[in-house]
């Protein structure tokens, strides 16, 4: 629907982000419950059993810091972390703007361009993580 220049101008925008997953199309569906996969509003399940019960503590994430070579550059490699309990983005990019250099997330970790071991290995035994430099 394109209306004074602008397309999707008569759209909606739903009040409640979390109203459901293609909201507003004919393939709507209600969020749903994790656990008993049931609407939200019509779930049984304690708010606490709702969120992810894996969640691991920093504590128990034995984080591995090393260095690895590509095409001539060093890059930092963070890995042993759990997606699921670590934020893995946010705490990457306060390292990123700590260290002033770029990185990405991976499956276990993160990486951060440079040799940025050391640095790295003390703030995050400073946030509670059992990590210790791996490699040479």
């Amino acid at each position: 629907m394109v209306t004074g220049g602008r397309i999707g101008a008569g759209r909606s925008i739903p009040s409640d982000p979390m109203s459901g997953l293609f909201s507003g199309t004919s393939l709507e569906r209600p969020v749903t419950c994790e656990r008993c996969e049931k609407p939200l509003a019509e779930c049984k399940c304690a708010p606490q059993t709702r969120q992810k019960a894996s969640a691991i503590p920093a504590k128990d994430q034995p984080a591995r810091v090393r260095r690895e070579k590509r095409r001539g550059k060093v890059v930092t490699v963070v890995g042993g972390l759990d997606p699921g309990a670590s934020d893995l983005a946010a705490m990457l990019k306060g390292f990123k703007g700590r260290l002033g250099a770029g990185g990405t997330v991976l499956d276990d970790g993160f990486e951060v361009q440079g040799d940025h071991r050391d640095a790295l290995v003390e703030a995050l035994k400073a946030m509670g993580y059992p990590a210790k430099a791996a490699g040479g």
